[in-house]
Parts: structure tokens; sequence; C-alpha cells
């Protein structure tokens, strides 16, 4: 896999200012995206009052949480103690795993970092716009907290990017601890959340073991689908690696196609053939900030995410088409055409 550079992320070039000198420098490289961009610009952010989902008691709790997010940033990194903690490889794996969890991630994984696993320069924010992206720890442990399948479930309301936010902080916590964790050990840990990221943690999930990347371009794993969000830790700390697994999603995808038929700004790809599962980002992002949340619904319809008992039963999906239709029956049974829970939760009302 190819390097990304963060500087072509949506996340990254909603964020450039007209007239600053990373607005003037990106589209000067990328002349074809200034229109589209500008025009992304213009229109109103999440959770603001312009957007079709706005409360003006409820949207607040989402933009705290992100609020929140960009004022511990500053945290994710420190130098360790300057004595090393002679600790067991194998032990200490198991401590790292289980510290999480305590924390609470329902997965853990660590994988050797590669380079496709980083940012080529950062891009999100103006104060390191354009910095090169070199600093590589050995290993990452990656972990995915889960979300509320009712909250979830009411996407693309705004439960759902409530909760889509709250999990956000919730991972940030959990990077947090890690991190601080192996540096008072005194080894080097950088922790990699919302808004401060040196590299995808998509990819790094996929290679520690956490699950696979399906057609709606996320981490989809067993027991959640991607009803999770990810964070990671990297460090120089010497860990034992996870392998990576497959369940046949690649197999479930091809036949499901659900993400890309729900998706209300029809951005995800209908076509069977894998190479060509993308997303199309601008189309996407425009979707959310009309409706004021991050959507959820390639992730609300996903069958991964629903807990349905055939998928607890079946190890693998691989190369049988007759169990994935056993598992869609279940689902359409179950659902009918997409699960949605209806209105706010009593505490939300």
């Amino acid at each position: 896999m190819n390097r990304v550079d963060e500087r072509d992320t949506m996340f990254a070039r909603s964020n450039y200012k007209k007239g600053s000198e990373a607005y003037v420098d990106y589209y000067s490289r990328n002349p074809e995206k200034k229109d589209i961009d500008d025009s992304i610009r213009t229109r109103p952010y999440l959770c603001s009052e312009e957007s079709m989902t706005y409360n003006p008691t409820n949207s607040p709790m989402a933009l705290s949480a992100f609020e929140f997010l960009s004022d511990i940033k500053h945290l994710c990194e420190n130098k360790p103690k300057p004595e090393k903690v002679k600790v067991n490889k194998k032990i200490i794996t198991k401590k790292i795993k289980g510290f999480a969890k305590q924390y609470g991630a329902k997965l853990v994984g660590i994988t050797e970092l590669k380079d496709y696993h980083y940012y080529t320069h950062r891009g999100r924010h103006e104060e390191n716009y354009g910095e090169e992206i070199t600093n590589h720890h050995k290993y990452a442990i990656v972990f995915a907290v889960e979300m509320d399948k009712d909250m979830i479930n009411r996407g693309p309301m705004i439960a759902e990017v409530i909760e889509t936010s709250k999990c956000y902080v919730d991972a940030s916590i959990v990077g947090m601890v890690l991190s601080y964790y192996i540096r008072n050990l005194g080894y080097e840990a950088r922790n990699h959340m919302d808004s401060n990221y040196l590299l995808m943690p998509v990819r790094v999930a996929k290679d520690a073991g956490l699950g696979q990347i399906g057609r709606n371009t996320i981490l989809t794993t067993k027991d959640y689908g991607s009803r999770i969000r990810l964070g990671v830790v990297t460090t120089d700390l010497e860990l034992d690696v996870d392998e990576q697994i497959d369940f046949g999603l690649d197999d479930f995808c091809k036949l499901c196609n659900k993400c890309a038929h729900f998706c209300p700004s029809q951005s995800l790809s209908n076509k069977p053939d894998k190479d060509s599962w993308v997303i199309e980002q601008e189309s996407c992002y425009i979707k959310w900030l009309y409706m004021g949340t991050d959507c959820g619904m390639c992730i609300s319809v996903c069958p991964f995410a629903q807990e349905l008992e055939t998928i607890k039963e079946v190890n693998t999906f691989k190369d049988n088409q007759e169990l994935i239709k056993k598992a869609l029956d279940e689902y359409k049974e179950k659902f009918g055409k997409r699960p949605f829970v209806p209105g706010n939760p009593d505490w939300l009302r």
C-alpha cells in the first residue's frame, strides 16, 4: 500500500482558511480540488445551527467532546523516564492488553509498524501543516472501543454524533493512560487520537488482527462490525505481535452491498470488485455538513454491527455463499430493510 498525505484528507482540506499559507500552498499544488473545497467551506459545520438535525441543547454535547479532544492533544507526546524498567516481553504484552481493556477497550492488537501505516506529511492543523512524518516507533498497540448499538442505529440523527464523539473521547483516554504508563516504564510512547494522528488507525488495526476493511472502507470487526472507534499508541517497547485475521469479509461484502445501497450520498461503490471499494470523500462530507452529524448509516446497516446469531456462530464466511445468505436472511427477518431506532433515548429528550 502507498503512503497517504494527511493534507489530502477531507478533514484537513476543510480546515484551510482562504489566504492562509496552508491554503495557498495546497491549492497551488492541487488546483483541481479548490472549487469543491471552497464550496464545502461555505457550508454549515457539524452540529451547527444551520444543519438539519440541530438542537440547541443536544448538539453542543458532540461539539464539547471535540473541543475537549482538541484541548488535550498536546499531551499525546512526552519524554520517557530516564531509566528503563526491565520487563519480560510476553508478560508486558499481556499486561498492556489487559490494562487497555480495564480502561474500556473491547479489542486490542499489536503489530510492527510499516511505512504505509504512516502519513507522509501532516495537514490537519496550521501549526504543523506540511511537516514530514519520520518519527517511527517499532510497534503499535491498537485498540477498539465499542459504540452503543441503539445510539448508532439512530443515525443519521443527533444521537449518533453524540455517541461517536463520546467514543473518540473514550479512545483518547485509553491511549493517554497507556502512553503515560509506557513512558513511566522508561520507554518512548505516543498516543494517536482524533485530530492528532501521525498514522492511519484502520491500516494498523487490520495488520494487528482486529478486523478487515470492508466495502465502507473502514475497519470491520467480526463482533462489532464498524461500530467501534480506534486508538493507537506507538512505542519502542518490545512487544509480541498479533497475526492478521480473515473471517471472509470480502466475500460477505461482495454479496451484501447494504452500506453502498443505503449511503445517503451514494459515496460508496456498488461494484463487486474489491479494488473499486473506495469512498468519494467530498460527497460524503458534504452530506455530513448538511445533516449536522457524521451520519453513521454505513456502520448501522452492516450486518456485523447488529449481533446476529448467524455471525456469532460462524468462524468464517470465506467461500460460503450459503452461510452469507443465511446471515442476510436473519438480518431481513429481524430488521426489514435496515435497523433504525426512532427518537432519542429518555435522557436526551
